[in-house]
C-alpha cells in the first residue's frame, strides 16, 4: 500500500475488482442505483469461476440461516426485477429433486423438507411412484424424493456477460487484462488502486476477484481467508430428453456443508437444452493445482451411473474444472471492511456465486448509497474471521442434514 501519486488517476463512484458474475451483478446494480463505476480483471470478463461452473440457482441445498435468507431473495431478484432478461441468460426454472436410496435417508429427508417449509421453501415429499412419473429412468433403489420447483438455472457465462454489458449500457467502464497491483491510500481510507493498464480513483473499491479475493485484500493489509475447492464437471454426448430436472443424492448436501481438505463426489445430474448432460460434482481443497484428476473423475461417473444407470453407458464428450472461493464458515464475504475504509468485499460464495450474485450485487449498491439494505448484512461481515464467527441461530442437525447415501 502506498501513497497517492501525483499524476492523474481515472475516477470514478465505484471500482469493482473481478469481471466474473459477482462482479457484474455489482456493476448493474450500482449503475441502476445512479453510481459510476469501472470494472477491471485481471483477465477476460467471465474468465474464471463462472465460465467453469454449472449456474445453479439452488434453494434445496441451503441449510437454514443467512445464506438461505440470501439465496430467497436473489432468486426473487432472478425472477422479478430480472426477469425481463430472463431469455438472454437462458433462465429455466426446471426444478430440483433430491433423491434417497435408504429408509433412515427418506425419514431424514421429510424432516428437512418439514424445516424447509416452514422458511418459507416450497419443498414437496415425493414417494416412489411420483418420483419415477417426474424422473422415469432413476435407480430402482430410490425409495423417496424431495421436489424443489423454485430450483433453476442460468447460463453462467451469458448471465455474466449480460449483466456486465447492461452495466456498460449505463455508462459502467470494463478495463482488461489489468491486475491489480497496488492499492492506493490517502489517509485512512482505501482510494484508489494501480494497474499496468493505469491508475483508478473511487470512493468504493469491492474486491469481486472469487478465488483470488486474499491476494486483494491482502493488498490492503487485510486477511479474507478464501481457498479455492477444485470441482470438475463432466459432460455427455447429446441425448434424447432423458432427465427433466437438476437431479442428485441426498450426500450432495453433506459435501456442500463439509469443511474436509480431501476429495469428495456426490452424484448431480441435470439435462440441458442442447441434449448433452451435465454430470457433478466434486469438491477438494488442492489449492490451483489444474492437474486433472482420474480419481475425482472415475467416482463422478460412478455415481452418477448409480443414480441413472442408462449413464453407465452413455459417452462423455469432455470434462472441465473450476475452483470455488470456499469460505471457511461457508457463508460469503459481503459488506464494507472496517479495517480498511473504503474497501468493501463480494467473495467467498463457493458453488452458490452465480445463484448468490444478483442479491450480493443489490445488497452492496443499497448499502454504498447510503441505502437501508434489504438484508442484514452482519452475517457476511468481513472481519468475523477475525473476530470469530458471528453469532447465528441454526436448526438442530437432525432438521437440516440427511445421512449420506451409499454410492457405487
Amino acid at each position: 500500500m502506498s501513497a497517492a501519486r501525483t499524476t492523474s488517476a481515472r475516477t470514478t463512484d465505484v471500482i469493482v475488482i473481478g469481471a466474473g458474475i459477482v462482479g457484474c451483478a455489482v456493476a448493474y446494480f450500482a449503475t441502476a442505483a445512479g453510481l459510476s463505476v469501472t470494472v477491471i480483471d485481471r483477465d477476460l470478463p467471465a474468465s474464471g469461476t463462472s465460465s467453469r461452473c454449472e449456474g445453479n440457482l439452488l434453494v434445496s441445498d441451503k441449510e437454514l440461516g443467512p445464506e438461505l435468507a440470501l439465496t430467497q431473495y436473489s432468486l426473487g431478484l432472478w425472477t422479478g426485477e430480472l426477469a425481463e432478461f430472463a431469455a438472454r441468460w437462458e433462465f429455466e426454472a426446471k426444478g430440483g429433486i433430491i433423491v434417497a436410496s435408504r429408509e433412515s435417508s427418506v425419514a431424514s429427508l421429510n424432516r428437512v423438507t418439514r424445516a424447509q417449509r416452514s422458511f418459507g421453501i416450497n419443498a414437496i415429499a415425493l414417494d416412489p411412484d411420483q418420483l419415477r412419473e417426474r424422473e422415469p429412468h432413476i435407480t430402482p433403489a430410490a425409495l423417496g424424493a424431495a421436489y424443489y420447483p423454485e430450483d433453476s438455472q442460468v447460463q453462467p457465462m451469458l448471465a455474466a456477460g449480460h449483466l456486465l454489458a447492461l452495466a456498460v449500457d449505463r455508462g459502467a467502464t470494463v478495463v482488461t487484462g489489468a491486475p491489480v497491483t497496488e492499492v492506493v491510500r490517502t489517509g485512512d481510507r482505501i482510494t484508489g488502486v494501480r494497474t499496468p493498464a493505469g491508475d483508478f480513483a473511487a470512493a468504493h473499491i469491492v474486491n469481486a476477484a472469487g478465488t483470488w479475493a486474499p491476494e486483494v485484500a491482502a493488498l490492503a493489509h487485510v486477511d479474507v481467508p478464501v481457498l479455492p475447492r477444485r470441482g470438475f464437471v463432466m459432460v455427455t454426448e447429446p441425448l434424447p430428453p432423458m432427465i427433466g430436472h437438476k437431479v442428485y443424492a441426498a450426500e450432495y448436501i453433506d459435501n456442500v456443508g463439509s469443511s474436509s481438505d480431501g476429495l469428495q463426489a456426490s452424484p448431480v445430474v441435470e439435462g440441458t437444452p442442447a441434449g448433452t448432460i451435465l454430470i457433478g460434482s466434486s469438491r477438494e481443497r488442492v489449492g490451483f493445482d489444474t492437474t486433472v484428476s482420474t480419481a475425482a473423475l472415475g467416482l463422478i461417473a460412478r455415481n452418477a451411473a448409480a443414480l441413472f444407470p442408462f449413464l453407465a453407458t452413455t459417452r462423455i464428450l469432455r470434462h472441465y474444472h473450476g475452483f470455488r472461493p470456499y469460505s471457511p464458515d461457508h457463508l460469503p464475504v459481503i459488506g464494507p471492511d472496517p479495517r480498511a475504509p473504503g474497501l468493501w468485499h463480494a467473495c467467498g460464495h463457493e458453488g452458490a456465486g452465480i445463484g448468490l450474485s444478483v442479491g450480493t450485487g443489490k445488497l452492496l449498491a443499497q448499502a454504498m448509497t447510503g441505502a437501508e439494505a434489504d438484508l442484514d448484512l452482519t452475517p457476511f461481515a468481513p472481519e468475523r474471521f477475525a473476530a470469530g464467527p458471528p453469532a447465528t441461530e441454526p436448526a438442530p442437525a437432525a432438521a437440516t442434514t440427511i445421512p449420506q447415501e451409499e454410492t457405487a
